[in-house]
């Protein structure tokens, strides 16, 4: 089976993206994983089909890197920069996702404002916090991060028995700075390790920050770059209006014979 695919990065997450708008591919788990690896395959954290929908630009199928699914918001930037590439829409678009209906919009030819949905709770555990912005998100306030052994102690928390009920957890660590700033290192679930960036735990620090202070929009800093986090604060946790703003760009695109 030959695929012709599209390589992506937003802000160092990235992607195999593939044309799936004649619903002709199917891919099982071990197919994903081969094509996700990084040394077998083409390389990537997570893949990504579109595909077309009756009421809405376009289908965003997401899958993690071992073949587990959920939302991705750096995946979604991508896709969303993919499919004003295949002309499906010139600047605003609409599709559906893992956890329903999401909004994008192209700023310019690589950044993407992507609307997140709702979030309606926030639990505190001691001085950490966990939430759901499309995938759920543990985060820990953390000094010196850049020495901070994120997929040691990232690894623990994931596979912790607190979170076993629900398939574990992503864990994001965040130094707070200054300049209404904040810098963010995810280890991620369903890659299982340390990625450059990863949007729904962006969008779920910058969130937790505003217990702190921060103001909308949230400057973020990730290893893969910067981004940025809009929402509006309701009662008892609650936020309204969230968007992730960041680049996605095409790497290369090519063939491959599954």
């Amino acid at each position: 089976m030959n695929i012709h695919f599209y390589k992506y990065q937003a802000t160092g997450n990235d992607f195999i993206l593939i044309d799936n708008r004649d619903g002709e591919l199917s891919l099982n788990t071990d197919q994903i994983k081969k094509l996700c690896d990084r040394r077998f395959g083409i390389g990537a954290d997570g893949l990504i089909l579109i595909e077309k929908d009756p009421a809405e630009t376009f289908n965003l199928i997401y899958y993690n890197s071992d073949g587990s699914q959920s939302l991705c918001g750096n995946g979604s930037r991508a896709a969303t920069n993919f499919a004003a590439y295949l002309g499906m829409f010139k600047s605003k678009a609409s599709f559906m996702a893992y956890d329903g209906v999401h909004d994008a919009e192209l700023l310019n030819a690589d950044v993407v404002r992507l609307r997140m949905n709702n979030v309606n709770s926030i639990q505190s555990f001691d001085q950490d916090i966990y939430l759901n912005t499309g995938s759920p998100h543990f985060i820990r306030y953390v000094n010196n991060l850049d020495h901070h052994p994120v997929v040691e102690e990232g690894r623990k928390i994931r596979y912790s028995e607190q979170f076993a009920s629900q398939n574990g957890t992503n864990v994001n660590f965040v130094e707070r700075l200054p300049d209404n700033t904040i810098y963010v290192r995810t280890y991620e679930r369903g890659v299982e390790n340390e990625t450059l960036s990863c949007g729904t735990g962006v969008t779920a620090a910058a969130l937790a920050a505003s217990r702190a202070g921060y103001t909308s929009p949230v400057k973020v800093k990730t290893l893969g770059g910067e981004l940025s986090v809009e929402f509006k604060s309701g009662q008892a946790g609650a936020f309204t209006d969230i968007y992730l703003i960041g680049p996605a760009k095409m790497v290369f695109q090519g063939d491959l014979v599954l």
